[in-house]
């Protein structure tokens, strides 16, 4: 017998009294069972007396029993109401009853996508021009910078290595002194009077300068105070750009060398790029234009779980670096705000997948899976990887599942295109 209790908009509490007579009956049988097959000391299977057995095993029967039958209670309780679980039941046994048990949990709250058509979506619009192409090369170019020794003096753009002391009042301080200490020369790293004492300085000159620390620097102990410095500069490298030829065509993958191909295939990749950005951009707006436009009370359960998450994901990703994730500890409460967001998508999507039907079929997902190989080397390898495990291609499936919702979305909003620079569009890519 159970009775449920609202505590909450979400928060339910179901009462349950089990029925000693039945509870015994099933001791009395599980006992039984387990006495065919129990071993001791001094008796031959299955000839175990079945008080022997009672004494030795009646309380964990017990409690195995209970537990079973506070759970069915608990399940046939929450279908009888038509409730939808989220998350886990917190279960109390009520005081100096030990057949009367509580179950504190919350439900799924009901999702009404609101009013989209007030919502104003932007999608950037930009063609990949030859512009766009020789600022993504000589991106490219400066990646690969080498850095050659030179005996000159040192200037912006140089790595620089030097040996520095430091004090403030004849004193050192944290942070002081270095040796073999390099930095880029102009990057703005180091304090500018630090920076404009290296530049002109050759292997291995010595310099003396005063320097003084901003009010706001990070370093409490030294900021607003003048240090003195003792510097020595011990190696000069000068940056090495590659040339736009054959050999640079060739570490960009084109085996021939061919730099016209080199070119045809930067093209194809930022256009790649740019739509993915293009395309980030939009569903990022259109997911908040769901959210903006149903109002969710979220399980804190979800929340929590999904929190926790998260969390446990980026300890993964510390271990995965080489991190040690207790010298780096991670509270679930750092992601709260985000798995909010996650949490309250996921039941928008979910409503909006059953009452739209917009689960993707088999072969959105396979178009999604293949666009996302192209960025690949060997693009079928890619697409064979995905569908060799089912958790790899679930994700796919998310995500092909999110692109209908987007399509949706844009066709209740009203939707305008927005000439944007190349620049601003691949300064930043959608959250």
């Amino acid at each position: 017998m159970a009775n449920v209790e609202n505590l909450g908009t979400l928060e339910r509490r179901v009462s349950m009294a089990l029925a000693a007579d039945e509870i015994e009956r099933k001791i009395d049988e599980r006992l039984k069972q387990l006495a065919r097959n129990v071993r001791m000391p001094g008796f031959r299977p299955g000839k175990v007396p079945l008080k022997l057995v009672a004494q030795t095993y009646g309380s964990q029967v017990r409690s195995e029993v209970l537990s079973d039958a506070v759970q069915k209670s608990f399940t046939d309780a929450v279908k009888e109401a038509n409730l939808k679980v989220a998350g886990y039941p917190r279960i109390e046994k009520a005081k100096d009853k030990d057949l009367e048990f509580s179950a504190t949990f919350e439900i799924y709250p009901e999702v009404k996508v609101g009013d989209l058509s007030g919502a104003s979506i932007e999608r950037p619009s930009l063609e990949v021009d030859d512009t766009a192409v020789d600022k993504t090369i000589e991106i490219l170019r400066k990646q690969r910078t080498r850095f050659e020794p030179v005996q000159r003096a040192a200037r912006d753009g140089d790595r620089i290595v030097v040996d520095f002391k430091g004090s403030i009042d004849g004193q050192p301080f944290a942070g002081s002194e270095a040796n073999d200490y390099a930095f880029m020369l102009g990057e703005g790293r180091m304090l500018p009077e630090f920076e404009a004492a290296a530049r002109g300085m050759a292997p291995g000159e010595q310099k003396t300068f005063e320097l003084g620390f901003p009010d706001d620097y990070h370093g409490k102990e030294v900021a607003g105070k003048k240090a003195s410095f003792a510097m020595t500069l011990k190696k000069v490298d000068e940056p090495c750009v590659p040339e736009l030829d054959a050999e640079f065509a060739k570490s960009l993958g084109v085996a021939d060398g061919d730099t016209a191909k080199m070119r045809a295939e930067v093209r194809a990749n930022v256009e790649r790029e740019v739509k993915k950005r293009v395309e980030a951009r939009v569903k990022e707006q259109a997911l908040n234009a769901l959210l903006a436009a149903t109002p969710l009370e979220i399980p804190k359960s979800l929340v929590a779980m999904e929190a926790s998450g998260m969390a446990e994901r980026a300890m993964g990703d510390l271990k995965a670096r080489g991190l040690d994730p207790q010298k780096v500890p991670i509270n679930p409460q750092a992601f709260e705000e985000t798995a909010k967001r996650r949490v309250a998508l996921g039941l928008i999507v979910a409503e909006l997948a059953r009452a739209e039907s917009l689960q993707p079929k088999p072969a959105e997902v396979r178009a999604l899976v293949e666009q996302e190989a192209q960025s690949y080397e060997s693009p079928a390898e890619v697409v064979k990887w995905f569908y060799m495990q089912p958790q790899r291609l679930s994700e796919m499936e998310a995500l092909a599942l999110e692109t209908n919702v987007v399509k949706w979305v844009l066709t209740k909003a009203k939707v305008g295109d927005k000439q944007v620079s190349f620049d601003e569009l691949m300064g930043g890519a959608a959250a």
